[in-house]
């Protein structure tokens, strides 16, 4: 009798062992599948489809929020924001506070500490397929998004999407 207890003792650490082995190599497996970690600015909002496409007043109505994740003001100057087809809007001595958004209209209007205008007379992003693309002052990659199309990709985009977020609290 004694004989089948120690069996049976040393099957229960058997497999508590294999238990702890396998739990523990689970989270390695899962990081490999793991989101990358978001960037501390991020494309949060792009809204593409103005009203009337051909009509300047209604490029305001077109615009993009870039959004600071972080709890420090971030300086944006030379930081540029881009679509598929190259037209760039560079930012001009501006800091972005932490927890903050600022609004990028296409059109014409005089920048505040919330909203910038790249002064454009005509649309930039196109509705069906485009991609808008944030870089630093270094051209590195800071956030992309894509909608439409065939791009594969992105994280939200279109009348609407992107990553969500509040508007207001940049220093120009």
């Amino acid at each position: 009798m004694s004989a089948s207890v120690s069996v049976r003792r040393f099957a229960a650490a058997a497999l508590s062992v294999a238990a702890v082995t396998g739990a523990s190599a689970l989270p390695a497996s899962a990081a490999d599948h793991a989101p990358r970690p978001r960037a501390a600015v991020q494309i949060t909002h792009v809204h593409y489809d103005s009203p009337d496409r051909h009509r300047r007043s209604d490029l305001n109505e077109e615009w993009v929020d870039i959004t600071n994740t972080t709890r420090r003001a971030v300086d944006l100057d030379r930081w540029t924001l881009s679509d598929r087809d190259g037209r760039t809007y560079t930012f001009r001595h501006y800091r972005l506070g932490g927890r903050a958004t600022v609004r990028v209209h296409t059109g014409v209007g005089r920048d505040t500490f919330r909203d910038l205008y790249q002064d454009r007379r005509s649309s930039v992003w196109d509705k069906r397929a485009d991609t808008a693309t944030l870089r630093n002052d270094h051209r590195r990659l800071v956030d992309t998004v894509t909608w439409g199309g065939h791009h594969g990709g992105g994280h939200g985009g279109g009348h609407g999407g992107g990553h969500g977020g509040g508007h207001g609290g940049g220093h120009r």
